[in-house]
């Protein structure tokens, strides 16, 4: 037989064998070894093995499997965003008032204004910022999530949730590094290496950008509950502002599953992985190893490379708010010349710049929206959120279409700096790279603009 009667042959059983045959010859490698271990092995009871066999009949069934994951992220986004707060502000008050002294230090010194302005005001507030805003969130969320792998949940989570990555083309480890990428997508990205298919894994790297990650949940929780909340009562403006970051939360995870169908069957086609998983017993969990897994590998790595990037934008950020042409910032400008583009997405144009100046960290994009607004020259916060709806609404003619437009912005525009840094060191591909920061833009630009023009005809 010729090598070309070979292949022939090979498509025609390829076909007829059908689409789970991977599933079912790994069924019968199992049966076939549970049987000979039956024969051959007389064991007692073992009651933790019995022990571990009834929780997974609980965490991995059909019915109460999904809900119960749910909610233990929900409780571990609860803890993040309340465990948070407070360190955040902490953190916030001592690395400000190093600004404040440092630059009553320089201009007692006679330094001039301008490299006051630019050392203190604009790279040191931007890595102080980024900092405050991602350490805490990060230090939190990490030893939660390492908790649960420790535990050994976490390949239950993957066992639940692989029929839907199937039926995706990915692999059932997606649902793994789209976990992490809550904490922050580079380390999402990072943890993408647990998927051996290189296909596979390149499909998870280039959709992990649509899990929201915990620079961008300020600006979600912003929004909801300055529109969404407003709209209800006081006794349920906070249930309703949760509901819309979860309805975000779930938009995005809807977004990964097409975004990935739609890879697996264009550019990135291929045959699917056979997707064997072991579940682990349940194990009790290392405080040390959690530790340096959590804090060290991936909270002071991504911190790290987020300060990297975040100097230099809080740099540009203070150029553009104070050199000044024709009486108005460059920022001013800039975001003037952007404007009609904004208003074909149903945002405008500082909105747009903001995130320009924020691919370094989306940690800034708020502060700097409320600089441009304000013209204060420097990256800046309010006080309280109804004096923040005045200036948003009253001042400067938000509506809630721009905060819905913004939150499906928020959560599908390009990566930041350190996300694509990333992707670049885990593919080493410019192309891959590329892609992995601008489709997710396409993406953002096409839905913001279907939204704001069905939203404006039906008005």
């Amino acid at each position: 037989m010729t090598p070309q009667e070979v292949l022939a042959k090979s498509d025609s059983l390829r076909r007829s064998i059908g689409d789970d045959f991977r599933d079912r010859t790994v069924a019968s490698l199992y049966e076939q070894s549970q049987d000979i271990a039956c024969r051959a092995v007389r064991a007692r009871g073992d009651a933790r093995w019995d022990f571990d066999q009834r929780i997974d009949r609980i965490v991995t069934s059909r019915v109460l499997g999904l809900p119960i994951m749910l909610a233990l992220l929900a409780v571990a986004f609860w803890l993040t965003i309340i465990g948070a707060n407070y360190p955040s502000q902490w953190l916030a008050a001592a690395l400000f008032s190093i600004e404040n002294a440092a630059a009553g230090w320089f201009e007692a010194a006679g330094a001039p204004w301008w490299v006051t302005g630019f050392l203190w005001h604009g790279v040191w507030r931007g890595l102080a910022w980024v900092v405050s805003v991602m350490l805490p969130p990060m230090a939190i969320f990490f030893p939660l999530f390492t908790i649960l792998e420790d535990l050994g949940y976490l390949p239950r989570v993957a066992f639940n949730l692989d029929w839907l990555f199937r039926r995706a083309g990915a692999h059932g480890k997606q649902s793994l590094s789209m976990a992490m990428g809550f904490g922050c997508n580079a380390a999402g990205v990072i943890s993408t290496r647990v998927i051996d298919s290189p296909r596979e894994r390149l499909i998870a790297i280039l959709t992990n950008n649509f899990v929201p990650c915990n620079g961008r949940f300020p600006t979600l929780i912003m929004l909801s509950i300055v529109f969404v909340g407003a709209a209800f009562s006081p006794a349920l403006a906070s249930i309703a502002a949760a509901g819309a970051v979860v309805t975000v939360v779930l938009i995005g995870s809807a977004f990964t599953l097409f975004v990935s169908w739609l890879l697996a069957r264009t550019v990135l086609k291929g045959e699917a992985s056979a997707f064997t998983l072991e579940l682990p017993p349940y194990r009790r969990p290392s405080i040390l190893r959690i530790l340096y897994t959590s804090l060290i590998d991936r909270t002071a790595f991504v911190l790290f490379r987020a300060m990297m990037t975040a100097a230099p934008a809080g740099a540009v950020i203070w150029i553009l708010g104070n050199i000044h042409a024709g009486g108005q910032s460059l920022a001013a400008h800039v975001s003037a010349f952007l404007n009609p583009f904004g208003h074909a997405l149903g945002l405008d144009g500082v909105i747009l710049l903001a995130y320009i100046i924020a691919i370094p960290a989306n940690e800034i994009v708020v502060p700097t929206m409320l600089m441009v607004y304000m013209g204060t020259g420097m990256m800046t916060e309010m006080s309280s959120f109804d004096q923040l709806r005045t200036l948003l609404v009253d001042q400067h003619g938000w509506t809630l279409l721009t905060a819905v437009c913004l939150m499906l912005f928020s959560l599908l525009h390009n990566p930041c700096a350190t996300t694509i840094w990333t992707i670049w060191k885990e593919t080493r591909s410019a192309k891959w790279t590329l892609m992995g920061a601008l489709m997710p833009l396409g993406f953002a630009f096409l839905t913001t603009f279907l939204v704001a023009s069905i939203a404006r005809f039906l008005a």
